[in-house]
């Protein structure tokens, strides 16, 4: 009896397997794509390690050397020193840590947000969706960037206020999204299955129609990481995102303005930072779509 079990746990195991094989080949064919993983591998490296592997750990706690001010890149400081003597490369390195890990808290909360609405919207229908539906275009109506400014003006500043004004003002994409997909797969022939066998609609939802979805999900959520990096960058240029001393790329660049252009290097290294990691999660994630996209599948 045993063996037989097992038997059948392996032949549902070999063609996922076939899938996963297929999937991998077919994402290493793009070179893109390779790229885009080998710098996403990069930054999540330096979102890990950064503050630890920075050259100058004082200057990232906040220590100051006016004696060494606006020195230009050099071997001892590659990208050389800002207006308080602080090594810019430590900077960045340390900023990686708040700006990627702002970003991907923006994007799983409002991930999680949309998928539950679109989902309830797009199985019960009827008036919860119309509900549901009409509150996701009225937050559609404003734009993002100024929605999230409200919010965190109206919370104040500091990393957990500025992660969630932004994802208040993100789900509603997830949201649209989920509703289509659930929509079209409250159709198919297993949920029909799952229904004539007695199966509850929270079941038929979470443990059927979802996970059949998640794909899509998936693809946006490494497309809007960019998106939600260059976000947090915006609020913290403009002074409502995180606060000195506290290591950040747009708060970087925001004070490096008003040194431009004599000392350009202030702002090159944070900007190519945030260039990197938009550039890096756009190429990975248009990679992603072509492997799961279901109509390239073989």
């Amino acid at each position: 009896m045993s063996t037989t079990e097992h038997n059948i746990a392996d032949d549902f195991a070999t063609p996922r397997r076939d899938r996963l094989r297929r999937a991998f080949f077919r994402f290493s064919q793009s070179k893109l794509s390779m790229l885009g993983a080998v710098m996403v591998a990069a930054v999540i490296f330096f979102t890990v390690f950064g503050t630890v592997l920075a050259p100058y750990p004082e200057h990232v706690a906040g220590g100051v050397d006016t004696a060494s001010r606006f020195m230009p890149p050099s071997v001892a400081h590659p990208f050389g020193t800002n207006e308080l003597g602080q090594d810019v490369l430590s900077l960045v390195m340390a900023g990686t840590t708040v700006s990627v890990l702002a970003g991907f808290g923006v994007v799983l909360i409002g991930s999680v947000i949309g998928t539950l609405v679109g989902a309830v919207a797009g199985f019960a229908r009827g008036w919860i969706d119309e509900v549901l539906m009409r509150l996701t275009d009225l937050t559609l109506t404003i734009p993002g960037l100024i929605l999230a400014m409200a919010i965190a003006a109206a919370l104040g500043s500091g990393f957990g206020n500025m992660v969630i004004a932004i994802a208040l003002s993100w789900w509603p994409g997830y949201a649209r999204l989920v509703r289509g997909e659930v929509l079209a797969a409250r159709e198919e022939v297993y949920v029909t299955a799952a229904r004539a066998l007695g199966a509850t609609p929270k079941r038929i939802l979470f443990r059927h129609i979802l996970p059949n979805v998640v794909s899509p999900i998936i693809v946006k959520m490494s497309l809007d990481m960019g998106f939600a990096i260059l976000t947090v960058a915006g609020l913290g240029f403009i002074g409502i995102g995180v606060r000195p001393p506290t290591p950040e790329w747009g708060t970087l660049l925001s004070v490096s303005r008003s040194y431009m252009p004599d000392y350009w290097w202030t702002a090159m290294a944070p900007g190519l930072a945030m260039f990197l990691a938009v550039f890096g999660f756009n190429l990975l994630g248009d990679g992603l779509r072509d492997v799961l996209d279901p109509k390239a599948r073989r």
